[in-house]
């Protein structure tokens, strides 16, 4: 019964994420995390205060659906069907992140010393926890959608926008890493 507690494979969840995207597209919607923030902030009034958020929200009600499932799936995922919550990555990178100061690497889902309660109150990390929050939304914004929505669902639909967002993402995640990350830490 081990295999319960492994993740799941590429040719088992690959074609599942096919399958709901092939759904969605038959139905004429689109996936994307952050349309959901977007929906939640109409929800709780924002359109009061900016066009942005003037829509019909009960329109994007089934995508709601899709954050309780993804929370739920993650709860079950991680308590329920886990023996370790670490994150399986390369050897070499857990030395390079410990080298940086980073001593929860390779034991901890998320490191210790930027996410815990303790680490909010250290200056530079909530300096960097805010900027980054304002990079992704100013980001997400400003692509027209989040990682996901152009990665599964824009590219399923084959959308040059999407092709061009996704390499763009990648072009900055290779730049943050290799060039901004180490003169952070």
């Amino acid at each position: 019964m081990n295999w319960i507690y492994e993740p799941w494979p590429w040719y088992v969840s690959g074609p599942m994420i096919a399958l709901i995207m092939f759904l969605l597209i038959m139905v004429g919607k689109n996936f994307g995390m952050s349309s959901n923030l977007r929906t939640m902030c109409t929800i709780c009034g924002a359109g009061n205060k900016a066009d942005f958020f003037r829509f019909d929200w009960k329109a994007q009600r089934w995508n709601l659906v899709v954050v309780l499932g993804a929370i739920i799936g993650g709860f079950i995922g991680s308590e329920l069907l886990s023996n370790d919550s670490s994150v399986a990555i390369n050897p070499d990178t857990i030395n390079d992140l410990k080298t940086l100061g980073f001593e929860s690497a390779g034991s901890a889902y998320l490191p210790t010393e930027m996410f815990s309660i303790d680490a909010l109150m250290d200056v530079k990390n909530l300096a960097l926890l805010i900027i980054g929050g304002l990079l992704v939304g100013f980001g997400t914004r400003y692509a027209g959608g989040c990682t996901s929505g152009h990665a599964i669902s824009g590219l399923s639909n084959l959308q040059l926008p999407s092709l061009i967002a996704v390499i763009g993402f990648f072009i900055g995640g290779l730049v943050m890493i290799h060039l901004i990350f180490p003169l952070i830490f």
